[in-house]
């Protein structure tokens, strides 16, 4: 492992879960985002989503979003846009019976922002779109489990 990704190994990631159980296997797929082909980065960014936000956030989601910003901020990886909006989903949604994995979640997601800046004037106009659309919710973002800021 490079430099990108390096503070994954300090994660207990068994100790943590997702929608379909353990997240033993969220470093694997960080990885592939990171370092796949297309085809294997986009199926990876697709199982995150599914496993850490698309329905629920979960103890895992709040671990993994620090590595999803190191992402988005590499120009090497193939789906920055994907991975932006992932964060994005994040932060629109939560766990009902788990306000504090929701609230763990948001604010990591939140305290993203100066990177969702920068790339807002990324030379790539799909990323800088995205940033820009990923700042405006969290300007916007307002949920029970998040304290007023």
């Amino acid at each position: 492992m490079g430099t990108i990704l390096r503070d994954m190994r300090h994660v207990q990631w068994h100790e943590l879960r997702h929608a379909q159980g353990s997240a033993s296997q969220v470093p694997g797929l960080l990885s592939r985002i990171a370092w796949g082909d297309s085809e294997s980065a986009e199926d990876a960014l697709s199982d995150l989503g599914r496993w850490i936000g698309a329905m629920a956030v979960f103890d895992a989601t709040a671990a993994t979003v620090p590595f999803l910003w190191e992402l988005a901020a590499m120009e090497s990886v193939k789906d920055r846009v994907g991975v932006l909006g992932l964060l994005g989903t994040i932060l629109a949604h939560g766990h009902t019976h788990h306000p504090g994995w929701t609230r763990d979640a948001h604010l990591a997601v939140l305290a993203g922002r100066t990177t969702a800046e920068r790339l807002a004037t990324d030379g790539d106009p799909a990323v800088s779109a995205a940033a820009g659309t990923l700042l405006t919710a969290c300007a916007g973002h307002v949920c029970p489990a998040c304290p007023t800021r």
